[in-house]
C-alpha cells in the first residue's frame, strides 16, 4: 500500500472509506483498525479459548477485509461486514479448537437458564406467587460518586467477564459497543428472539452483581 499525501476526510462514511482503502490509502487503513480493532478483539473473544488466539482471529480478519474489498458491495455497512467476517473467521477457529459455537441455538451455552434466581420470588402455593420475594434495590440513595467510580466501572467489567460466552458477547456488544440489535443480529447471525433472550439474561445477571457490590459498600 502507498502513502497518501493528503486526507479526505477518512472515516467521513462508507464509501469514502472504501474508496481510500481499495486507492492504498494507509492511514485510512490504520484509521480503520484504531476504530474497530479492540470491539473486533472482543468479539473473537467469544468464539476462542484464549487471547492469543482472538488476535489471530483479528489479524486474520483483517487480511479478509483487504482481499475482499472488490468484492463489497454495500449492500451493509461497512462496520457490519467487517464484524461479519470477523465473527466467520473465528467460529472457524472456535471449532478447530473443538469449542462449541455458542451462538447456534436460543441461549446457546446456556438453553433453559432462568435470567433471575427463582429464590428472588415468592414460591408457587404462596399467596404472592411469582412476585418479587426480593426485588431488585433503587440505586437512588447511592451517591453518584459511588456509581460512577472506577471501582464501579471494575465491578461491571468484572460481571461481565463471568457471563457464559454468547450472553458476554452479545451484552458486550450492546452496552458497551452501543451496538443496534438489527446489528448484532447480522454479525453474530442469530435471531432477534435469541438476541433479546441472551442480553436479558446478561443485563439480569450484570445487574445482580452490581447490587452484591453497592451492598457491600
Amino acid at each position: 500500500m502507498r502513502k497518501r499525501t493528503k486526507q479526505p476526510g477518512a472515516l467521513a462514511g462508507d464509501a469514502a472509506i472504501v474508496a481510500a482503502l481499495r486507492a492504498g490509502d494507509e492511514q485510512a487503513f490504520a484509521d480503520l483498525v484504531d476504530r474497530y480493532g479492540p470491539a473486533m478483539l472482543r468479539l473473537a473473544r467469544g468464539f476462542v479459548r484464549t487471547q492469543a488466539v482472538a488476535e489471530d482471529v483479528v489479524q486474520e480478519a483483517w487480511l479478509g477485509v483487504l482481499k475482499g474489498l472488490d468484492r463489497f458491495e454495500e449492500r451493509s455497512s461497512l462496520k457490519t461486514w467487517i464484524f461479519r467476517i470477523v465473527s466467520n473467521v473465528a467460529k472457524t477457529r472456535g471449532e478447530r479448537e473443538g469449542r462449541s459455537v455458542p451462538f447456534s441455538s436460543l441461549g446457546g451455552d446456556d438453553q433453559g437458564e432462568q435470567a433471575v434466581d427463582a429464590d428472588r420470588f415468592f414460591p408457587p402455593g404462596h399467596a404472592s406467587a411469582g412476585a418479587w420475594a426480593a426485588p431488585p434495590h433503587p440505586w437512588e440513595d447511592v451517591p453518584e460518586d459511588r456509581l460512577l467510580s472506577r471501582e464501579t466501572e471494575q465491578a461491571v467489567a468484572s460481571a461481565i467477564e463471568t457471563l457464559p460466552d454468547s450472553q458476554r458477547t452479545v451484552i458486550t456488544l450492546r452496552d458497551v459497543e452501543g451496538w443496534s440489535s438489527d446489528e448484532v443480529c447480522n454479525v453474530l447471525g442469530i435471531t432477534e428472539t435469541n438476541q433479546r433472550v441472551l442480553l436479558h439474561r446478561a443485563r439480569s445477571k450484570v445487574r445482580a452483581a452490581l447490587e452484591r457490590y453497592l451492598d457491600e459498600g
